[in-house]
């Protein structure tokens, strides 16, 4: 999955930013089939918001806001809204279910 990260109006710590792409990379494992995602950080007024977009398989996007105290809050409040999506998502329960008929021994 190719992550991108951008900072507008504001700098952006090199620990952030490996927190943020380790972050993507676990969500990614959960996601159906991702291809891409972009991490954006802004300091808008001065206060922070973290926006995480994750495109995965047949066209379906996850989008999460979230604003905070700082980056890093923000950051893991936009992650945290992300996962909600994608465990309601209908497509990753669909999947789960037929992983679960395969992993049943037959009787």
């Amino acid at each position: 999955m190719r992550i991108t990260i951008t900072a507008r109006h504001c700098d952006v710590a090199d620990e952030l930013r490996a927190r943020a792409r380790t972050l993507l990379e676990r969500i990614g494992r959960i996601a159906p089939r991702p291809h891409d995602s972009r991490i954006l950080f802004v300091a808008d007024n001065g206060r922070p918001l973290v926006e995480v977009r994750l495109h995965a398989a047949r066209g379906v996007l996850h989008v999460a806001k979230a604003r905070g105290s700082d980056h890093r809050s923000a950051l893991d409040a936009a992650v945290a809204k992300l996962r909600r999506q994608l465990d309601k998502s209908p497509i990753r329960r669909r999947a789960a279910r037929g992983r679960r008929a395969r992993t049943r021994e037959p009787r």
